[in-house]
């Protein structure tokens, strides 16, 4: 296996889309007046699945940034945290476990943070590849924020993700190559990124691509 690593104009690329994803997010947050100050509730509890090399690769380009004894610390929570999750699901629940880079309400990666982490919480649009359009209301928070002030869901402004996940999805075919419908589809929480290592595909010799198997 050949592990999967970013040239600095693809992480260079990523940290753009991030950084716009960021304006765009704040821009539909002040329209609506919102913030996560003073929230009660904290969404890094939230189970999320990450579906790309890229972030997969850029959250590991912020890892190795760690001394080697925060590492292993976050490598260790990680493991409970799939523990924990896996609990959850044995017993039919959606599991709601705090994210392994939390501490003190802060996330240890925060410039490396994946996708979902910087557009959760404020009303969002995706077109799908099949013309498809999915709504995002936001966080219970920003929900009660727009009922308030206005008289539809639709008439409140909204992140529209569309463009950025396109340039993700171009950086991701850049990344991988012609071969990126070859390989396994990723489906990972950021613990089970950290746990299974960086990403990587298989080498020339290789019969079948593989992603190690989640602890």
């Amino acid at each position: 296996m050949k592990e999967v690593t970013l040239s600095e104009g693809l992480s260079e690329e990523i940290r753009r889309i991030y950084e716009a994803m960021e304006s765009d997010y704040d821009e539909v947050a002040r329209g609506l007046n919102f913030s996560c100050n003073g929230c009660p509730d904290n969404c890094c509890d939230s189970y999320f699945l990450h579906r790309t090399y890229t972030e997969w690769a850029y959250l590991w380009k912020g890892f190795r940034e760690l001394d080697e004894s925060r590492q292993q610390e976050l490598l260790e929570r990680s493991k409970q945290y799939i523990l924990e999750c896996a609990k959850a699901e044995a017993k039919g629940e959606r599991p709601q476990v705090m994210c392994p880079l939390i501490d003190d309400g802060r996330c240890t990666l925060y410039t490396h943070r994946l996708m979902v982490c910087r557009t959760h919480g404020v009303p969002a649009s995706m077109r799908r590849p099949d013309g498809r359009t999915l709504n995002f209301p936001g966080c219970f928070r920003c929900q009660e924020i727009v009922k308030k002030k206005f008289v539809h869901d639709s008439q409140a402004p909204h992140v529209e993700r569309t463009p950025l996940l396109q340039r993700l999805v171009g950086v991701e075919r850049e990344l991988m190559g012609e071969k990126l419908h070859l390989y396994p589809r990723v489906k990972l929480t950021i613990a089970q990124m950290l746990v299974n290592g960086p990403p990587a595909i298989p080498t020339p010799h290789c019969e079948r691509p593989g992603i190690k198997p989640n602890v």
